[in-house]
């Protein structure tokens, strides 16, 4: 139970300082974001709870996959919350990216890659 609550603080810990640093400084706070801290956070607990190579190896490569619809939204957020305020632009956003996922995953799909 202390290991998981372990877990729970520094992951806990590591959005807190991202968004702390984002107050500070825009690009700063962007760039921390912009590394893949939760991916290399469950990399090390897979490893550390002793999971397979394989599995620690797939999910890594699976995030690449991920990453790849969601990368428009962050272009697309700032133009639509000029217009639409922060709310409808998130949601919007939101939505962009689920019919990005789903168009790319049925892309990959014909490649032979089969994310969902």
């Amino acid at each position: 139970m202390a290991y998981l609550a372990f877990k729970y603080l520094v992951s806990a810990a590591m959005v807190v300082l991202v968004s702390e640093l984002a107050k500070r400084s825009d690009k700063l706070g962007a760039l921390l974001a912009s590394l893949p801290l939760v991916t290399v956070l469950t990399l090390i607990w897979l490893h550390l709870e002793r999971q397979p190579a394989a599995k620690v190896a797939n999910h890594a490569w699976y995030t690449f996959w991920y990453v790849l619809p969601t990368l428009p939204m962050f272009l697309v957020f700032p133009w639509l919350q000029a217009r639409l305020g922060f709310w409808l632009a998130l949601g919007a956003s939101v939505l962009l990216t689920m019919l990005l996922f789903a168009a790319f995953a049925w892309l990959l799909r014909l490649a032979g890659i089969q994310l969902l």
